[in-house]
């Protein structure tokens, strides 16, 4: 249970946030991506960086139904012909898919619009959010005017915390650590006038993470020569580096590669780099305070609407378990109750070796969708 009173130990719990929460609903993220749209795009490293993607053909491999994939093979330059492999389902959807954006700001920010915090990060967001199936229809932002080794500190710390308290006790030398840690900080930044506190960064950050368990929130910066940072709950949920290693920095610029104008920090180069809170708990103590979403991957049938879960194990009937590129029956005839089996590993489609499903009904009901992604996979 979250704590009634502030604790450096015990996640605390978001009504005693004293910091301002302003909303965007889906509608507010459709205008933006729109608008986004809207913009010139040469030259421009987001859609220089889409069309490489597009160029990238994926192999006809077993690992192709298991590592994150980013697609765009027809259509024009729109989020509904862009598909990305979930993490926690394994599902290839498009990211048309809107959230809901929660923006915790300091009261003296209460006169600006939050629409530019999110139009400033809107490509990231878009890729994060087609990432997850589940669990990701809200994200929360939490606004600071840290500058940039202000905000690596902080990083450091809040890594640091949730990875030593998450079981409820922690060595003494750990807790006099964190002291250490927080009191140097909340001088720090007192002393520069960042807005908000530490104190309320910390209650309201942790107090997120523990209450809503979302995979990621973002430590946004409005300094000029900072950048934003994006902590995630598990390296489960961290953007794979074969993917991402060349994601452009969101310099204005579209020749610039250097990490040094980066807007947002971006992991383009897998959990390695990434700022991750909470690490894998096997040989450790039972966790007692869950900071953000627990990891669970899955593979399940693409039709978004279906439940069924499958294993790595053959189907019972010892067939391919290939379904029609086009949702047809021919190749889907034994799947009605195989489906329910926890041996029934699905049925695969025959042309892109991407997706499964559970029937062939269900191949029917996603082909409007997956048709915008279904190609033959490369030779390679």
């Amino acid at each position: 249970m979250p704590g009634l009173h502030y604790s450096k130990f015990i996640p605390p719990s978001l009504s005693m946030s004293e910091l301002v929460c302003q909303k965007l609903d889906n509608d507010a993220t459709d205008m933006l991506i729109d608008k986004w749209l809207e913009r010139p795009h040469r030259p421009d490293s987001y859609y220089d960086w889409f069309q490489r993607v597009r160029e990238r053909k994926h192999a006809a491999n077993a690992n192709a139904r298991c590592e994150q994939i980013l697609l765009w093979n027809k259509g024009v330059f729109v989020p509904e012909n862009i598909f990305t492999r979930t993490v926690d389902t394994g599902r290839l959807i498009p990211l048309d898919r809107t959230w809901v954006t929660h923006v915790y700001h300091h009261s003296s920010m209460k006169r600006l619009t939050m629409m530019p915090v999110i139009f400033s990060m809107l490509p990231e967001l878009m890729l994060l959010r087609g990432m997850h199936d589940r669990g990701c229809d809200d994200i929360y932002v939490i606004v600071t005017d840290l500058k940039r080794h202000e905000m690596d500190k902080v990083s450091e710390y809040f890594q640091y915390v949730c990875q030593h308290t998450a079981s409820g006790y922690c060595k003494p030398s750990v807790e006099q650590k964190i002291n250490h840690d927080y009191i140097q900080l909340n001088y720090s930044l007192d002393r520069n006038r960042r807005t908000p506190c530490f104190p309320q960064i910390d209650l309201t950050l942790r107090a997120i993470l523990h209450e809503k368990r979302p995979p990621f929130i973002v430590l946004f910066s409005h300094q000029t020569m900072s950048y934003s940072q994006i902590l995630f709950a598990n390296p489960h949920f961290v953007p794979s580096k074969d993917v991402y290693h060349d994601f452009p920095s969101g310099c204005p610029n579209p020749g610039c590669t250097d990490n040094c104008c980066e807007l947002i920090r971006f992991p383009k180069h897998g959990p390695e780099t990434a700022a991750v809170l909470c690490t894998s708990a096997k040989g450790k103590k039972k966790v007692r305070y869950r900071y953000g979403r627990r990891a669970r991957p899955k593979e399940m049938c693409n039709w978004i609407d279906c439940n069924v879960c499958f294993t790595d194990d053959p189907p019972v009937n010892g067939g391919t378990g290939e379904g029609c590129s086009e949702g047809s029956s021919e190749c889907s005839e034994a799947s009605g109750e195989e489906a329910t089996r926890t041996s029934f590993a699905g049925l695969v489609c025959s042309r892109c070796k991407l997706v499964k499903y559970c029937s062939a009904s269900h191949q029917r009901l996603d082909w409007d969708e997956h048709r915008r992604v279904c190609v033959k996979p490369s030779a390679d």
